[in-house]
């Protein structure tokens, strides 16, 4: 076998952002070269051999040879890597969102409208008085349950389409709503397995907090449970604000880097923990921590603002009623009651069309 035979016919494994490609022969990874999906920098071994070069000393593939690329790196100046105020990242933001504001509004609707049609057939269909079982009451709550379903279902289809969509207007692009979620729905399977995983995890912490209040309230003349349970909230909020800093940048990672499940966990928690030599407040894990929790602090204020007066009666109740029996059935009185809340409902479609 001559040379340039045996050199065709090698295969190549390629590695980028940790994830492999390949085998592939020469011809392939010129391909790859040509869309610009393979760079000299990218690690790459022949599929034989566990030793990794980077793809520029591949023979024949970059004309530049490895020891010119090296010499070219070193005389050249490092590049200064600008780094945006906090407050250009809200300005840019508001900017983005501005620009591509129908494109928002459409994925929004996407997840919104199901909700919007279950809270008014809930709302307007009532059950006659001295009736338990209603046909329409039955069919309302199917059709809330249905529209529930079909939420959770476009979930991750939101989420997906958010991420594209901010990228290519950050780049200057205007996708159409049609393309975007045509793009979005190839990581559906990814993200809805990733939806899964992190919100489990956040409901059985938030449970784990349920229980612990309940052993505190149950051992109020014991001081031993009163530290026990402070013990436990402690750990419960360490394991909270552990978990939610590993997780602050999944859907990036899912969505604009492809990375798989086990790839954007990890990568998340990376880029968290990333930036140590950097000012505090240029963090990327202070920077997504303050923003998110601008955002929490303005959904707690829009969802607490109408309900508060309903809450307190609703805690005044818990305090008073000694029977579970009677006060679900006046929380519930409580409720049909009150009926149809125009401000809430309002507040809610704000939250939603604010939220991207």
């Amino acid at each position: 076998m001559m040379p340039d035979d045996q050199g065709m016919s090698e295969e190549w494994i390629v590695r980028v952002h940790g994830k492999e490609y390949g085998p592939a022969n020469l011809d392939t990874l010129r391909e790859w070269k040509a869309e610009g999906r393979l760079l000299p920098a990218n690690d790459a071994r022949r599929a034989n051999v566990d030793l990794w070069i980077t793809a520029g000393e591949i023979p024949e593939l970059f004309s530049v040879t490895p020891s010119v690329e090296a010499v070219t790196q070193l005389t050249e100046p490092p590049v200064q890597v600008s780094r945006r105020s906090f407050n250009q990242i809200l300005a840019e933001t508001f900017q983005i969102y501005r620009k591509g504001f129908f494109q928002f509004l459409g994925l929004v609707l996407l997840v919104l409208l199901p909700s919007i049609c279950s809270q008014l057939i809930t709302a307007f269909v009532q059950p006659p008085q001295g009736s338990n079982v209603d046909v329409r009451s039955v069919l309302a709550a199917g059709f809330a349950f249905l529209t529930f379903i079909v939420s959770i279902v476009l979930w991750p289809v939101y989420i997906g389409g958010i991420q594209i969509l901010t990228a290519e207007i950050a780049r200057g692009q205007r996708p159409g709503l049609i393309v975007v979620l045509n793009r979005a729905v190839r990581f559906w399977p990814r993200i809805a397995a990733l939806c899964i995983f992190v919100y489990s995890v956040f409901f059985l912490l938030m449970v784990f907090g349920f229980v612990i209040g309940a052993i505190a309230l149950a051992g109020g003349s014991s001081l031993l449970l009163i530290f026990f349970a402070l013990a436990l909230l402690i750990l419960q909020v360490w394991m909270f604000g552990r978990f939610f800093v590993n997780v602050l940048f999944w859907q990036q990672f899912t969505v604009l880097e492809n990375a798989g499940f086990i790839d954007a966990l990890r990568d998340s928690r990376n880029l968290a923990r990333s930036g140590r030599d950097l000012p505090w407040f240029q963090r990327p894990l202070w920077r997504g921590a303050l923003i998110a929790s601008l955002w929490f602090a303005f959904v707690l204020a829009v969802r607490l603002g109408p309900e508060w007066t309903t809450l307190q009666n609703y805690i005044v109740k818990f305090v008073t009623t000694q029977d579970p029996q009677t006060l679900l059935q006046q929380l519930t009185e409580a409720q049909q009651a009150r009926g149809f809340d125009l401000l809430a409902f309002t507040l809610g479609i704000l939250e939603k069309v604010l939220q991207p």
